[in-house]
């Protein structure tokens, strides 16, 4: 059964509960990494100006504490396998739903069943739905 790194684990740990028991459990099944869980203003300010997030401290919702926001990748990670990126996020909403959390992925952040294009593509986005 795959497991957290220790770095991951200590991403996961500035999230949301919530977050916290979504991929505690998806580790079990899906092995994954933690990219990124809260981010500081000096982070937010360098994901910002590389065009890694749309939004300037603090408004973010890797900004608050706990992390309403969490991102994820399949380990290991490949950004080009956008099939595997998907099934992942496929995968990741089907145990939130059974486990009755409320989150969006960055690959459908309006929520229509259509994948995002361009510049709303953000697969490893995992946000609160609050």
């Amino acid at each position: 059964m795959p497991t957290f790194s220790k770095i991951s684990k200590d991403r996961l740990a500035t999230c949301h509960d919530d977050l916290q028991r979504l991929f505690n459990e998806v580790i079990k099944h899906w092995d994954c990494t933690i990219v990124c869980g809260h981010r500081g203003k000096e982070d937010q300010d360098k994901a910002f100006a590389d065009g890694k997030s749309k939004v300037k401290w603090p408004n973010g919702k890797h900004n608050k504490f706990p992390s309403l926001a969490v991102d994820v990748m399949p380990y290991p990670i490949d950004w080009n396998d956008t099939k595997r990126n998907f099934a992942f996020a496929g995968f990741v909403l089907g145990i939130a739903t059974m486990m009755g959390i409320s989150v969006r992925g960055g690959h459908d952040f309006d929520g229509d069943h259509n994948l995002n294009e361009g510049d709303s593509w953000d697969v490893p986005h995992w946000e609160m739905k609050l």
